[in-house]
């Protein structure tokens, strides 16, 4: 009797018993909650390497900016030294003439009378053309017979003149320089426009 009463009580236990279910919403905000850590970690390494890809590039265009300033302050050091001159070498030029000038009326009398003086005057233009070489001003000395540039040489006259074709150099006025690359004075100089007209018929 007593056997089937606690039989019969555990009957009656495990009738009255509540069975509880997990609650689905509940365990899906759990796995929510257990993912979002991991998702919040994917999201900050995709900030994180969006960050990375524009700090990389621009540091690579700050790099090419101090390469771009660096080339452009060596091109602007060396065109400095080779035309911070070129001021000075222009008013230079008409000292050039004028010894130049000078030396073209010299006579033979005038050379006996004082030799000092010629040689002195002789001796400053060499100086002053060894200067300019070493500043790399260059002489532009055409020939008459040599055909007219017109990069180099200004045409201050044209004329015919027989025996010769047109744009040819017939007269050297005066000499032209150039500093560097860049023109710093035309050679002065008379073009020929062709033979006369009987001639080139």
């Amino acid at each position: 009797m007593d056997e089937m009463a606690k039989h019969k009580n555990r009957h009656d236990l495990m009738e009255n018993e509540e069975i509880f279910l997990d609650d689905p919403e509940e365990e899906i905000a759990e796995d929510e909650a257990e993912l979002a850590p991991a998702a919040v970690a994917v999201d900050e390494l995709t900030a994180l390497r969006a960050e990375v890809a524009d700090l990389k590039d621009r540091l690579l265009r700050a790099l090419a900016d101090v390469e771009n300033i660096r080339k452009r302050a060596e091109r602007d050091r060396r065109d400095a030294e080779v035309y911070g001159a070129t001021r000075l070498a222009r008013d230079l030029l008409s000292v050039h003439d004028n010894f130049d000038r000078a030396l073209g009326n010299v006579t033979d009398a005038v050379r006996g009378a004082a030799p000092g003086l010629i040689e002195g005057i002789e001796l400053t233009q060499r100086e002053l053309v060894n200067a300019f070489a070493r500043n790399k001003i260059v002489t532009i000395n055409p020939q008459p017979g040599e055909r007219f540039d017109p990069k180099l040489h200004q045409a201050m006259f044209e004329a015919p003149v027989a025996g010769t074709r047109a744009g040819d150099i017939i007269q050297v006025m005066s000499e032209g320089f150039t500093i560097g690359d860049r023109l710093l004075r035309p050679a002065q100089v008379g073009v020929s426009s062709g033979g006369p007209a009987m001639l080139r018929a």
